[in-house]
């Protein structure tokens, strides 16, 4: 019975080392701390012009940093050239805003040009194929504010793009891109339209523009560049000189078979996209790497509501208390999405990279409000982990990719 007694101590005492093993990296700690106002307060306050209401105290629970080395600033980080960083203000572009500033990196990139592309021309075109779906679909489909990155590559190619200085989107008037009342109109009167099957496809593309014209303003039907009169899509051919087929979308998700062509099941994908390569895991993480390492930018789309999610530190990491770094596979990325823990929120601009105490950091340019509240407003720093277990697609030249996988 002793013999019995001791086989078991043992088995238990190798059994807790292999699960426990001596010298585990430290834990990370959790606080709760005292939400401060942000650049979106800020803005709204502004925007609405409305009798200051009593502030209720909240308090948000995150990593506790104090003991964490992170950078401190973007000119840590080898980078690509872009644009500044601008803010989407009180829109839910943040689908446009990064997938524009993408193309201008790579513009640049591919010829030399420092240009400034109009983000809120996409969203104007984005919003017009939106409400046209909706009758189409006889209301069937989802009419939202946001959308993926990679419906900038179906705006350009049917209505073109425009500079910044040609329209910006703004209200007359108005310093801030504000689509919430607009957007608010407009979900109204679809709402009528489908009430009412009245799907007459000519009148609703009509009234829906002309909502958007009353708080945007009317796209130009034309620009001049390089000295001559263009329409939009002329300045696209003749002056961008991009070749929409160079690039891939990219998911990395259990639940599809990898390396074939999926659709990404997500509401932002109003119009059931199905050009997302699915990929495992060790390969989307290469392919990021890879362009960060050799002068290309990546868009992204992932969640950034997280507790190792720091404004004001513009830091994101993956705290040990959700789950150590090694332990991140696809199966983790697969059971949060699952579990709407991971969620797409937010699309930004991978612009660069940092070598720092054996982990890579990727600067990250962000049109949100909340990458404003920190010390590198514009921007945010995320670890690794960070991305490798919350960013869900990527948009990449295939020049990145090719090496690692033939296109479906």
């Amino acid at each position: 019975m002793k013999k019995f007694y001791f086989c078991r101590f043992l088995l238990f005492f190798f059994w807790g080392i292999f699960l426990f093993p001596l010298g585990a990296a430290e834990k990370d700690s959790a606080v709760y701390i005292e939400k401060k106002p942000g650049f979106q307060d800020m803005l709204k306050a502004r925007a609405a012009a409305q009798e200051e209401k009593p502030q209720v105290i909240k308090k948000d629970f995150k990593m506790d940093f104090s003991n964490l080395d992170i950078p401190t600033t973007a000119d840590l980080f080898v980078q690509v050239w872009h644009q500044p960083s601008f803010s989407q203000d009180l829109t839910g572009a943040c689908w446009s805003f990064s997938a524009t500033s993408f193309f201008e990196s790579e513009i640049y990139r591919l010829s030399g040009r420092q240009i400034r592309l109009s983000a809120m021309h996409t969203v104007y075109w984005e919003f017009v194929e939106k409400a046209r779906r909706f009758v189409r679909e006889r209301g069937d489909s989802d009419f939202v504010r946001g959308s993926q990155p990679n419906a900038i590559l179906h705006i350009f190619a049917e209505y073109g793009a425009l500079p910044y200085e040609a329209y910006n989107g703004m209200k007359s008037g108005s310093d801030i891109f504000n689509d919430i009342k607009m957007f608010s109109e407009m979900k109204a009167y679809l709402e009528s339209v489908k009430a009412a099957g009245a799907w007459n496809e000519e009148a609703v593309i009509a009234t829906v523009r002309a909502i958007m014209n009353s708080h945007m303003g009317a796209p130009p039907e034309k620009v001049l560049a390089n000295g001559a009169e263009m329409t939009p899509q002329e300045y696209f051919k003749n002056v961008l000189g991009l070749k929409l087929e160079d690039y891939w979308n990219f998911i990395s998700l259990m639940e599809f078979p990898f390396y074939e062509k999926v659709e990404y099941p997500v509401s932002d994908n109003w119009w059931h996209c199905r050009d997302y390569i699915n990929l495992p895991l060790d390969v989307f993480m290469k392919i990021i790497k890879k362009a960060a390492r050799e002068g290309y930018s990546v868009c992204m789309a992932g969640d950034n509501s997280e507790p190792g999610f720091f404004p004001p530190l513009n830091a994101a990491v993956v705290p040990s208390f959700d789950i150590p770094a090694d332990y991140i596979d696809d199966a983790a990325r697969q059971m949060r999405f699952n579990s709407e823990s991971t969620t797409d929120d937010h699309a930004i601009h991978l612009v660069g990279y940092l070598e720092k105490n054996g982990n890579d950091w990727y600067l990250i340019k962000d049109s949100g409000n909340r990458a404003r509240d920190g010390r590198a407003p514009g921007y945010f720093f995320y670890r690794e982990d960070f991305v490798k277990l919350k960013m869900m697609n990527i948009m990449a030249h295939k020049d990145v990719a090719k090496e690692f996988i033939i296109q479906p």
